[in-house]
């Protein structure tokens, strides 16, 4: 039994959610968002203020997506209303990075000039060394702030690289001399 699935979700002033066969639309102020469901697995059933889920099936592949069916239109509902927001942090001598239009420039310790194309939806701002990712979808945004990471992971010696604001990392002690 899902205990975020039993709860039904309200719908926020100025939120139009439509249900069209197994698909689901998001309408709010930050945009809208699609998505597919199983519906022969769970039941979804929109009202004018409020979502309500329920599984089809007694089996487990119901029972499982029921709580995460839940997790999904929650996201997107907070996602059209409020928006989502990923800040990452780059350390490293002569590390920086610079947005212009929709590329990310970064130098990152390589020989040569990191660039990656900010997808459409979300936007990036980039202050001394700080990075701002912020998007309406939760996906989208942590999958593009993971790949920004990925060009650079934080590294254990001296903490170089690109990580999201708060991780912590475990530093290692390094070389002993005799």
């Amino acid at each position: 039994m899902s205990r975020l699935g039993k709860q039904p979700i309200t719908i926020p002033a100025g939120v139009t959610v439509t249900l069209v066969e197994n698909t689901l639309t998001v309408k709010g102020p930050k945009g809208e968002l699609v998505r597919d469901f199983k519906t022969n697995l769970i039941a979804i059933t929109v009202d004018a203020s409020e979502i309500k889920l329920l599984p089809v099936g007694g089996d487990k592949l119901s029972q499982a997506l029921w709580g995460t069916y839940a997790s999904h239109v929650i996201n997107m509902i907070v996602g059209v209303t409020e928006g989502y927001v990923k800040v990452l942090e780059i350390e490293g001598v002569g590390y920086r990075w610079e947005v212009s239009g929709d590329k990310i420039t970064m130098q990152v310790g390589f020989s040569h000039p990191v660039v990656i194309t900010v997808p459409e939806g979300i936007t990036a701002v980039a202050e001394k060394s700080q990075l701002t990712i912020s998007g309406f979808d939760k996906e989208l945004v942590g999958s593009f702030a993971s790949d920004v990471r990925s060009q650079k992971k934080p590294e254990p010696y001296k903490g170089k690289g690109i990580r999201y604001q708060g991780e912590y990392i475990r530093r290692k002690q390094g070389k002993k001399t005799a």
